[in-house]
């Protein structure tokens, strides 16, 4: 694995490896609320920042738990490209209350796309949906969005 792909992966899993706060002896609470009325699975837009971190952490530590649902999140635009093997990725970012730590879903828009000229701008806020699946490459698990729709209509691109 290229550095820059090992640092790119360290930046969307941060709060998987350090801590943000005082470490508590209960888990984090599952957001079940976020399946709601909005047609989603899980859609992470309807939760305050406490409940939809502990959310993504959990897709992130559980992601067959997830495996084919429905999700919706929204966060800054984030790209990175692998100079070794060519491969792009694109992510939306989710922080925790504090802004202290985030995680990154990636997602794989439907359809050809090609960047710069389909994606937004780097860090222009997002609401990005899609059918949640994960891949392992090497010894790491990563979560992405498949066939997804950036839904805001008002980007900067």
């Amino acid at each position: 694995m290229s550095f820059k792909r090992y640092a790119f992966t360290v930046l969307l899993l941060t709060a998987s490896i350090c801590s943000c706060g005082e470490k508590k002896s209960e888990p984090a609470p599952k957001a079940s609320a976020a399946v709601a009325s909005s047609g989603y699975d899980v859609d992470l837009t309807q939760l305050n920042s406490q409940m939809v971190y502990a959310q993504v952490y959990d897709m992130v530590t559980k992601p067959e738990d997830y495996k084919g649902q429905k999700v919706r999140a929204k966060g800054p635009f984030s790209y990175f490209k692998d100079d070794q093997t060519g491969n792009e990725y694109f992510a939306v970012l989710i922080s925790d209350a504090t802004a202290c730590c985030s995680q990154g879903i990636e997602f794989v828009l439907d359809g050809d796309h090609k960047y710069p000229d389909d994606y937004p701008a780097m860090d222009t806020e997002i609401t990005v949906s899609g059918t949640f699946d994960y891949y392992k490459e090497g010894v790491n698990i990563y979560c992405q969005l498949l066939d997804a729709k950036i839904e805001d209509s008002k980007l900067s691109w």
